[in-house]
């Protein structure tokens, strides 16, 4: 756990009721509907939290959107960094998803200013397969990732889900970078569409929860 964490962090809606602080969750899988409704419902801000949310794919009003249908009113605590449309309140467009020197440190700002609201977050980013396609080199993903990611989550009270899309095209193998990624994180959810509202969360490195759980989506 963190320096200075305190209560665990809950997604009771997914049976995931004591998530510790400082926790780094890989989330994996080929069905972008299915993922995306597993993320938000993970990285949603309670009451006495706020989100920060790297959106490759998504608006900032759609991200807030997703983050209220997840958690009442979680979208009015949260900071988001968005690759699509405009900037607006607590919403920064992101020019080139490519720069991930300049996206890492705006990531780090927001998540410092977030914790000078209220010490507890949710850091996310969705989808972390559209910067690895992106990126001139995937190890620079994996720079940012431990530099600006992972980092806060060590000094912070804290937890953080970076999603993978594995059907995604990123100009390398997605085996291998998930295989490289699982390498720094200390937790990794599989999650595999089995019905029309339903998908199987395979879990690895959280502590009191079964490896697999069926959720509605």
């Amino acid at each position: 756990m963190s320096l200075g964490s305190s209560a665990s962090f809950t997604a009771d809606s997914m049976g995931l009721d004591a998530i510790d602080s400082g926790t780094s969750i890989l989330l994996v899988g080929d069905d972008s509907d299915a993922l995306q409704s597993v993320f938000y419902r993970l990285v949603a801000a309670e009451e006495d939290e706020r989100s920060v949310v790297v959106a490759t794919n998504e608006s900032g009003r759609g991200v807030q959107r997703a983050l209220n249908r997840a958690v009442r009113g979680a979208g009015s605590r949260s900071s988001v960094l968005t690759g699509t449309g405009a900037s607006g309140t607590d919403i920064d467009a992101i020019d080139d998803l490519g720069d991930l020197t300049k996206l890492g440190m705006n990531l780090s700002m927001h998540l410092s200013e977030s914790q000078q609201q209220t010490p507890r977050f949710r850091a996310g980013i969705y989808l972390c397969s559209t910067i690895c396609a992106e990126a001139d080199d995937v190890r620079s993903v994996y720079r940012l990732l431990n530099s600006n990611f992972l980092s806060e989550l060590r000094r912070g009270d804290g937890i953080g889900i970076c999603a993978l899309d594995t059907s995604s095209d990123i100009g390398a193998s997605v085996n291998s970078v998930v295989a490289g990624m699982k390498t720094s994180f200390k937790a990794c959810i599989e999650v595999e569409k089995t019905g029309r509202r339903e998908a199987t969360l395979t879990t690895s490195g959280l502590s009191g929860v079964d490896e697999t759980v069926t959720v509605s989506l």
